[in-house]
């Protein structure tokens, strides 16, 4: 199965890429690679997932905000690439934005929800390395923020 094929079978319909909110550009294509700046838990136009985890959000709103977070990028990928997500040979890297409290000890658990997605779209070669931070703060008030490197066919 394709990822577009993939993504139609989760029921994931890839948004209008989100416009870069300051001096910089969504994706960058670069010796062979395609790397996504990082993208917000946009839903319908808007932030969906604000505040910090292990404070007024969950582990579970966490995980559904690095999911979204994902369709953000794969919607950069689908409109900056000439074949869209069939451009993509390899998820190389991801890395996660964790707004958390300092105590928080969780943010391997809430990127998952980028990681599982990842490889649902793009099955073994969406198996990819990985870096989860927690911050103090993300644009927008965003939860997470997801970013990631490709390799293109």
């Amino acid at each position: 199965m394709s990822a577009t094929e993939r993504l139609a079978a989760l029921g994931i319909v890839l948004p209008t890429p989100a416009k870069a909110v300051a001096n910089y550009v969504p994706v960058v294509i670069a010796g062979g690679f395609a790397i996504v700046s990082g993208q917000l838990p946009y839903e319908n136009g808007q932030v969906a997932v604000t505040g910090k985890l292990g404070q007024e959000v969950d582990i579970a709103e966490g995980v559904r905000a690095a999911r979204l977070c994902m369709i953000n990028v794969l919607a950069q990928l689908q409109a900056s690439l000439p074949e869209g997500l069939a451009s993509v040979a390899q998820v190389v890297r991801l890395g996660g934005f964790i707004a958390a409290t300092p105590f928080f000890t969780d943010a391997a658990k809430v990127m998952n929800g980028a990681s599982d997605l990842a490889v649902a779209v793009f099955g073994d070669a969406g198996r990819h390395a990985r870096s989860t931070i927690g911050v103090a703060s993300l644009p927008l008030d965003g939860a997470v923020e997801v970013e990631g490197m490709f390799l293109l066919r």
